[in-house]
């Protein structure tokens, strides 16, 4: 089967609806492209809220904000237009629907309350809230094509014109005139306690790698410091508990985050994230504090933590909660300007697949909600301006050609060498005999395998050049942080890996030498 389109949108998440949205909006045929529901993926699990400068006097600080967390690796465009463009589109979610509560919110590296919630189930608010008007668009310029797996990209002449599809009817190909954007989340799964939905296996970032185009920065993955492990099982305690005024003890009763940062529990994630690390590994335990506040009044404002817990035995601001880092947010991807173009002619990509500059080392809370409002949009935009005359056939970017054998014991693997600590010895250990086969299966699951086995590798690499401590990554064998920030970028040139480290500011085409 094949389809025609104006612009492929591939992941339905907050960054991929809102592209596919803004897109119809501008009077273009969209296909949009999900690997399971339209309401997969990330997006609809996000408990925290969404950011934004509360008034155009805030922007200067929201940008310092994210400036600070991300530890001198941002982009100063993409932050500048972030902080113009977030509150208009946060207030266009309203204007779809989303009733968030009317007070802002204070998060860990916000130094004022600008975080919008509704209760403990933003993500889920606005996921529904897109959900809705898209399929107001269906039949009006709008085919949204569900349980699709991209395969391959397709390309002509250098310029992605398409892709390759495995969906339960069988092959499926769109040809697009204005490009594929990718909206396709991160790869949380590569690692064996994440708070990342099933879907996250990078599929997208192994997508455009195999094209050609850069990738940035896959060292840096996030790690949420309050998750509830169960199992194999992470449960996202989420950010604004301690923003209310929850604290973290250790397991002796102490309150121990002033040893690590002056702002306590609002210090960055990266912070408070090692800083949990340190003190499980000296006492044996932590647990956040919500019993000053209540039972009544925890569930009241975190239903959905509360209702998560409860069946654990745990009842939210009656217990002590036992937590840990877990991985939460993969912030290198897919390398693109702020007009969300990639290093190759054709492709664009936003939301947590992309790698903006936004975020830098470490992203600032809440950031990524209004990141994929704002880059999604952008994306789109360009894309359609950018659009050829002439459909193209193209040919298929080449397929995975390596399985992941022994999957769990692999990601148990990466999971202890490129943790919340890392140390180079174990970063070379990991990568010797990766655990590569030979071929692939093409179907879904094998394809996941191999894509999660080509970036499991990459970030080994890209974590073991990276000879210094920034942000959300910190090697103990190399603990100081290098005088000029450099980004990590990482490429298939069509016959060999290529890896280099840029500076800030160096323009995406130069970033591919």
């Amino acid at each position: 089967m094949r389809l025609d389109t104006d612009l492929l949108v591939i992941g339905g998440g907050v960054a991929g609806a809102y592209a596919a949205l803004t897109a119809c909006r501008e009077g273009a045929n969209v296909v949009l492209a999900c690997k399971t529901s339209l309401r997969g993926g990330a997006t609809r699990w996000a408990q925290g809220g969404i950011a934004a400068p509360l008034d155009p006097g805030d922007e200067a600080n929201h940008a310092l904000d994210t400036q600070r967390a991300g530890r001198g690796l941002c982009e100063p465009q993409a932050v500048d237009v972030f902080v113009r463009e977030a509150r208009a589109a946060v207030e266009a979610l309203v204007d779809l629907g989303v009733a968030f509560d009317p007070q802002g919110a204070l998060e860990g590296g916000h130094r004022r309350p600008r975080i919008r919630h509704t209760g403990d189930a933003t993500g889920d608010a606005i996921s529904r809230a897109l959900s809705r008007a898209l399929h107001a668009w269906e039949g009006r310029g709008l085919h949204i094509k569900t349980r699709a797996f991209a395969r391959n990209l397709r390309l002509a002449g250098g310029r992605v014109v398409g892709a390759d599809f495995l969906t339960p009817e069988g092959p499926l190909r769109v040809r697009a005139r204005g490009g594929v954007l990718l909206a396709t989340g991160g790869f949380g799964q590569l690692y064996p306690v994440t708070t990342a939905p099933p879907e996250g296996t990078g599929d997208g970032l192994a997508l455009a790698y195999r094209a050609g185009a850069a990738l940035r920065d896959l060292e840096f993955v996030q790690f949420h410091p309050t998750a509830v492990v169960a199992g194999k099982r992470a449960y996202l305690v989420t950010e604004a508990a301690r923003g209310e005024g929850a604290q973290l003890l250790n397991a002796r009763g102490e309150r121990f985050m002033a040893r690590y940062d002056s702002a306590l529990e609002l210090a960055p994630r990266d912070v408070v994230a090692r800083a949990i690390a340190a003190e499980i590994a000296a006492t044996g335990r932590v647990d956040l504090d919500l019993r000053p506040l209540g039972a009544e009044w925890a569930a009241r404002r975190f239903p959905t933590v509360a209702a998560t817990l409860r069946p654990l035995g745990l009842e939210l601001g009656r217990d002590l909660i036992p937590v840990q880092p877990a991985v939460h947010y993969t912030v290198g991807g897919v390398q693109t300007d702020v007009q969300g173009r990639s290093t190759l002619p054709g492709l664009y990509a936003a939301g947590e697949v992309a790698s903006s500059g936004l975020h830098g080392a470490n992203r600032l809370a809440s950031n990524s909600l209004s990141e994929g409002l704002v880059f999604g949009a952008r994306a789109a935009r360009t894309a359609l301006a950018e659009s050829v005359l002439a459909f193209a056939e193209g040919d298929p970017s080449p397929a995975p050609g390596a399985d992941w054998a022994g999957v769990p014991a692999l990601r148990e693997r990466l999971g202890a060498a490129a943790g919340v600590q890392r140390h180079g010895t174990e970063l070379r250990a990991a990568l010797e005999g990766w655990g590569l086969a030979p071929a692939v299966q093409p179907d879904p699951a094998a394809l996941e395998a191999a894509n999660l086995a080509l970036l499991g590798e990459l970030l080994l690499r890209a974590a073991l050049e990276r000879s210094e401590s920034r942000g959300s990554h910190s090697r103990s064998d190399c603990p100081a942080q290098w005088q000029t920030p450099l980004h990590t970028v990482q490429w298939w040139d069509g016959r060999e890996a290529r890896q280099a480290q840029v500076p800030v500011g160096t323009h995406m085409l130069e970033s591919t030498p």
